[in-house]
């Protein structure tokens, strides 16, 4: 299920928080997280209902882990058990997301005809399975209390962030739900929620999606793109994704705040860094948080020397353009990071000591040119649109990237209030990239916004116009990107 459908917005949201808050109202604590875990499997199961037996499978076999390791005292059977878990999770992501992957590369390279399957990726399976991998490892190393099965299967479902992130912990979440504070209905953290859910609901559907029709039209006409053209498509990808995935962060922790839940900041302005190392420290913080826990750090992090730290930094690197998605363009996306990260590590003096401006831009444009390999249909697409830029051919911009941006409601409202604005194609093309990059410097995250939130008539009327507005937009709206991966 999205949020930003009907469907979600207007009946399953309206019917989880208050059957959610009337069962703990009167009491009946054990049922309304089980109504609440309930609820969850029927957002996952919205699209298909064969995710619900995999995840469940899923949450049942990796809590028997959980149960074997608090209740034996052996080590070795302990051990054996611990890699036993990383064989099933590690084994269900590779079945789902990379078996024909593999099968393909091992065809071209043997020059063999191993049949490939159809496969439908479940929706997620990558952030929930990272999710109980934490989780096995942290019960494995003694860190993690008696929790009862209902408990830990809320944990990994919850539907906020069950199918793009953030990637919790469990005493990041499990504890909330066993907070009785946490079970009442609350107005001040309700009419933060409501805020936050609509500014991201704003982000995804009138800026994530403008900016993803210019971008889907660009790559799939690539050959016919001038520098012009092609400058624009790779910025409208570069904002696309930003608001994407800033847009699903928001609205995740709007909805846990409605419910007195607190999920951890997973988005911080990325896009305002001024290194790649702080750009990773602000994009997918959770996932990097991941990796540094489970892989980097146990690798021996930076405490293993100059050369050994690196080739640690691109592992990390390398799984996580893998986690992505199985492609060369992200495997090669996850390469760039990585080499781009130690660069910046081996001459640290250097970008310390540059300007923060020409540093930012540096940067900036770094990401623009791995997001094109990050989004291209293959690597060649990406080289292909890197010669257009390059070849300086700058003509006029086409008439299908403009009309991306000529939304119904404005060219209705240059028709009867403002008329001179029909003269002018390029006006909306022009006013949204303004204010994506306004946005994009100088917003502050979703925690910052709700400190500073007043319940006043401004913020009323603005979550009331965007939740209408973006509603009304519902039938031309897209899944969240990171629904992919």
């Amino acid at each position: 299920m999205l949020f930003n459908s009907y469907i979600f917005i207007l009946f399953f949201l309206p019917i989880c928080i208050s059957g959610y808050f009337i069962l703990n109202h009167f009491k009946y604590k054990k049922a309304a997280q089980i109504f609440l875990l309930g609820m969850s499997l029927w957002f996952y199961g919205y699209f298909n209902i064969s995710y619900i037996f995999l995840i469940i499978c899923s949450v049942v076999i990796n809590y028997f882990f959980y149960r074997f390791f608090n209740f034996t005292k052996d080590g070795r059977g302990k051990k054996c058990f611990f890699y036993a878990a990383l064989f099933f999770n590690i084994g269900l992501l590779f079945y789902f997301k990379y078996y024909n992957f593999f099968l393909e590369n091992l065809n071209f390279i043997f020059k063999q005809n191993f049949v490939l399957k159809s496969i439908l990726l479940p929706l997620g399976i990558s952030f929930f399975t990272f999710q109980q991998i934490s989780f096995i490892a942290d019960a494995y190393k003694g860190e993690i209390p008696n929790y009862h099965f209902v408990e830990y299967a809320s944990f990994v479902t919850y539907f906020p962030q069950l199918i793009a992130g953030p990637i919790v912990t469990h005493d990041e979440l499990i504890p909330q739900f066993l907070d009785d504070s946490k079970k009442r209905f609350c107005w001040d953290n309700f009419s933060k929620g409501i805020y936050i859910f609509s500014l991201g609901l704003g982000k995804k559907v009138l800026l994530a999606d403008t900016f993803g029709n210019a971008a889907n039209w660009g790559f799939d006409n690539i050959a016919s793109l001038n520098s012009t053209n092609a400058i624009i498509m790779m910025l409208s990808y570069t904002i696309q994704i930003y608001f994407d995935f800033s847009g699903y962060c928001d609205m995740a922790v709007g909805i846990g705040k409605m419910m007195n839940i607190n999920l951890p900041l997973n988005f911080n302005s990325p896009y305002k860094a001024l290194t790649i190392t702080e750009f990773w420290k602000r994009w997918h913080i959770t996932l990097t948080r991941f990796f540094t826990k489970y892989v980097y750090i146990p690798l021996g992090g930076n405490r293993v020397g100059g050369g050994k730290t690196y080739i640690n930094i691109m592992i990390v690197f390398l799984l996580s353009g893998i986690w992505h998605g199985a492609s060369w363009n992200f495997i090669l996306w996850g390469i760039c990071h990585g080499l781009f990260e130690i660069i910046t590590r081996k001459f640290k003096n250097s970008f310390k000591y540059m300007h923060p401006a020409l540093s930012w831009m540096l940067t900036f444009l770094f990401l623009n040119v791995t997001w094109v390999i990050f989004r291209a249909n293959t690597i060649g697409d990406a080289f292909k649109l890197f010669n257009c830029i390059i070849s300086f051919d700058f003509g006029g911009i086409s008439p299908d990237i403009t009309s991306c941006f000529n939304l119904p409601e404005f060219i209705l409202l240059g028709k009867t209030m403002v008329p001179i604005l029909t003269y002018y194609p390029q006006f909306f093309l022009m006013a949204f990239f303004i204010m994506a990059i306004v946005i994009l410097l100088y917003s502050r995250n979703a925690y910052e916004k709700m400190e500073r939130f007043v319940p006043g008539i401004f913020n009323i009327v603005t979550t009331a116009i965007l939740l209408v507005w973006c509603i009304f937009s519902f039938s031309g709206v897209s899944t969240f990107l990171y629904f992919n991966f």
